[in-house]
């Protein structure tokens, strides 16, 4: 690279700029993934909570002590080890010691430490901590060259690279972090079968996966829960990823009136209680909740955890509870992803830990690796193996060297005349100590253990207790070379320690776990079937209203108020259909899409509606002109289209099937056409084709060809200059045709009164005088029992029977249905049928 030098006698070296971004990206991510976000698989510690335990453990913040100020525990983390910012530190600590969140807590809080209703902890110069007897134990042995002790940020102290951890923290306690293009999510687990586990896999390493799921049946979270089928769980151990769905405990409470309530006792890890509260109250007030009239939180430390679902009366549990798991956080998914650092030999480099004969540990580094049950037992047996022979080795050395010690004193008290005259007649203390080597053998230890000696020490009684030291020096010295010299003694120590883990810390499990997998829920199967009246604005505001919110009036009236538009807005398309119907809308561009009617949102008759392009996504230069209803996609079911200008067009139902809320291509429209109308129909249909200006054609759908989605159609109708398609009509036996005009006036007349023409041709006479009663809007086919509601452009709506018109013949001019005054028209109308036990 081209180095530059400068006037103060520096150097500047040019570098491309990509590659200094790159690799300062780099550097960036794997201090994020390596010193923030991603726990060792050794100690199942952050770095921040492993700094935490740490400094708690210097401050003498025993268990069995007093608590300190949580702001001189960040204090001490922020200043010696944790170069970062003080809320990510409190926020580690509060964590370690809320009971919701750890399976078992590893701080013992004081005060205001949060609350899993999503309350905050209090700030930390009120809150006060001290360790847990668990995290006594992950930080025992550590001053004894168990682990390697590492500098700190600013090269003042040491700090470890990593916990003793007799206790298996990742298993028992899980974890959850994101880091730069990678996270991890761990569950709970509890105590008793891991440390059945762990045993397991000493006695046989070759142990499977299958095996262990003997004793670690799965997640145990500290909130309970019920955890629904096993294959979850099987992927997440042998995969390390997997999918868990845990449902929230419940009981069915009645009062002394009969009223049940649903109380929940117990939640899914990691929800907020408060919003679930919240949720179901905005599902309630949506009315996407059937019969809840109110939910609340009523916990307490005396009656613990109780979310309260108050029921209405003659309200059908199973429906109301398949509701809740489906819209809210009382049933989630835990998706686990088992990602922590694993050390990696570190090749050339020189080794971390080395004793002579007896051990040496090689050089390592961090790296991130997706781990499986079996890896993450295999490398916590394999982190206590170290950390318990660099014990022993420890314990060992000091052993020997007080050996050593006590082997001069014993010599020294055995010849206790002759130390005491040659230290009488020397001149000074390194004088004796140099008589007393040169005497006896001494080294220089032993002869500064000698001239240290207390008189006091030359009591009988004093050398029997030297002589009693030496003897359980000596066994104690033989046990720690016994389990030097064979691993498996190591191997159970480790199995030893991790039991009396469990039996002073474990307990029963809190999560059960149910072996088949959750029922589906169906959304359909929780939704009231029931009529919808679908109004469109021409600004694009959509909304559904229970058909039965409009009550009958007599022809002529001159309805109701229906909706609360905007300033120069009317609605322009009223439909009707069930909640269970797909609701296929085809655009003025020609491109479809669809929803369930269900997922148009529930309003009141004056409400304005939700605005189309907020459920679908219809482009700036569309407006929907056509809304159809289908029971199913099927090869069995085609769509009739019909435009403005006449054009035809058959295509089968199944072509729609992936337009959803995206959209597909489903006509291509001449320029200045629109479509008018799509009739689902069998493939062999007769159609009516009716235009403004009061014509009528009667031709069979086998005279249209089946197309594809995204052909132009073929002349369906010969319209006279200025007249346009205003309608078509499925011929259906038993029934009449009703057509309305804009000005309110309607008919209705038989379909027997025409025959069936060629297509393309000009039709017959449908309706009278349009200049005067006004040009056609709609028609729809109709039995007797049926009802109709129209609309005006101004909201205003009208249901009535459809036996209130009479039937009339080809040449009539229609009555009045609605008595609409100007600027106000109509500009739709739609069937409500009646029902088939009617």
């Amino acid at each position: 690279m081209e180095e530059i030098k400068t006037a103060e006698g520096g150097s500047l070296i040019k570098i491309p700029i990509e590659d200094e971004v790159k690799q300062a990206y780099i550097d960036y991510s794997m201090s994020v993934i390596v010193q923030r976000a991603l726990p060792d698989v050794r100690d199942g510690l952050k770095p921040v909570h492993r700094r935490i335990m740490y400094a708690m453990d210097t401050l003498h913040l025993a268990s069995g002590g007093k608590t300190k100020k949580c702001a001189t525990i960040v204090g001490e983390v922020l200043g010696h080890y944790h170069p970062h910012g003080d809320a990510s530190v409190y926020d580690a600590l509060v964590r370690l010691g809320q009971d919701f969140a750890q399976r078992y807590t590893t701080v013992t809080p004081q005060g205001n430490f949060g609350t899993i209703a999503g309350d905050p902890p209090a700030a930390y110069r009120y809150t006060e901590a001290k360790m847990s007897k668990i995290t006594e134990e992950m930080t025992s042995d550590i001053n004894k060259n168990t682990v390697d002790m590492i500098r700190n940020f600013d090269d003042t102290c040491d700090e470890p690279a990593v916990l003793p951890s007799k206790f298996p923290f990742l298993l028992c306690n899980g974890t959850t972090g994101i880091a730069v293009g990678m996270a991890t999510n761990m569950p709970t687990h509890n105590l008793r079968e891991v440390a059945d586990a762990i045993c397991a896999y000493i006695d046989n390493q070759e142990i499977t996966i299958e095996e262990l799921m003997h004793y670690i049946k799965g997640p145990d979270f500290p909130t309970g829960g019920i955890i629904y089928g096993t294959a979850g769980i099987k992927k997440a151990y042998t995969t390390g990823r997997g999918k868990i769905v845990i449902r929230s405990k419940f009981t069915i409470e009645t009062d002394k009136r009969g009223k049940e309530s649903i109380v929940f006792t117990e939640v899914p890890y990691g929800v907020n209680t408060t919003n679930i509260i919240r949720r179901i109250k905005e599902l309630v007030r949506d009315k996407q909740i059937d019969g809840v009239v109110n939910a609340n939180d009523e916990s307490s430390d005396r009656s613990g955890m109780r979310l309260v679902v108050d029921l209405k009366k003659g309200a059908i549990t199973k429906i109301v509870l398949n509701q809740l798991f489906a819209k809210t956080d009382l049933q989630s998914n835990f998706g686990v992803i088992n990602l922590a650092l694993v050390p990696q030999v570190k090749e050339g480099a020189a080794p971390r830990y080395d004793e002579p004969g007896m051990l040496t540990l090689p050089a390592t580094y961090l790296k991130p690796e997706v781990l499986t049950l079996k890896q993450l037992i295999q490398h916590f047996v394999n982190h206590r193996d170290e950390v318990i022979t660099r014990r022993t080795i420890y314990d060992l050395k000091v052993a020997k060297h007080r050996m050593h010690i006590l082997e001069a004193l014993i010599t020294a008290i055995n010849n206790i005349d002759e130390v005491i005259q040659i230290i009488k007649s020397s001149e000074n203390t390194e004088d004796a100590k140099l008589k007393l080597e040169k005497r006896f053998n001494f080294d220089d230890e032993q002869a500064q253990a000698i001239v240290d000696m207390q008189l006091k020490r030359l009591t009988h009684l004093l050398i029997e207790d030297l002589q009693k030291e030496i003897k359980e020096l000596q066994a104690l010295i033989d046990y720690l070379e016994g389990l030097l010299a064979d691993h498996n003694k190591i191997l159970n120590l480790i199995k030893d320690e991790t039991r009396g883990l469990a039996e002073k810390y474990g307990d029963d499990r809190r999560t059960e776990i149910v072996a088949s997998e959750v029922e589906q829920i169906n959304v359909e199967d929780m939704i009231k079937d029931e009529d919808m009246v679908v109004m469109i604005s021409r600004m694009g505001y959509i909304k559904r209203v229970p058909a039965d919110k409009y009550k009958k009036q007599g022809r002529g009236g001159t309805g109701s108020n229906g909706t609360n538009l905007l300033d120069d807005d009317y609605v322009n398309q009223l439909f009707i259909g069930s909640t269970k119907e797909i609701l296929l809308f085809i655009t003025n561009l020609g491109r479809a899409y669809w929803m369930k009617i269900h997922e148009i949102p529930e309003s009141e008759k004056a409400a304005r509606g939700a605005h189309i392009k907020g459920l679908l996504q219809v482009g700036p230069d569309e407006e929907i002109t056509t809304v159809v209803s289908l029971k199913e996609f099927s090869d069995d079911m085609f769509l009739f289209m019909t435009t403005a200008q006449g054009v035809v067009k058959k295509v089968r139902s199944t072509e729609f099937q992936n337009a959803k809320t995206r959209g597909i291509i489903g006509i291509k429209l001449n320029d200045n056409d629109k479509l008018i109308s799509a009739i689902p129909t069998t493939g062999d249909c007769e159609v009516m084709l009716i235009s403004r200006r009061g014509k009528a054609l009667r031709i069979t759908e086998d005279s249209v060809r089946l197309m594809g989605r995204a052909s132009c159609g073929i002349k369906g109708m010969k319209l006279s200059e200025g007249d346009e398609i205003a309608a078509a009509v499925k011929v259906e036996k038993d029934a009449n045709m009703i057509l309305l005009t804009e000005k309110g006036v309607g008919k209705r007349i038989s379909f027997d009164l025409y025959s069936v023409h060629g297509r393309g041709t000009g039709g017959q006479r449908i309706f009278g005088n349009t200049e005067s009663k006004g040009e056609i809007i709609g028609a729809i086919n109709v039995k007797d029992k049926d009802e109709v509601v129209c609309m005006t452009s101004q909201g205003k709506t009208l249901r009535f029977k459809a036996t209130d018109i009479k039937e009339q013949g080809t040449g009539a001019s229609g009555v009045n249905v609605v008595r609409v005054t100007e600027p106000d028209f109509i500009v739709g109308l739609d069937k409500v049928q009646a029902d088939e036990e009617d």
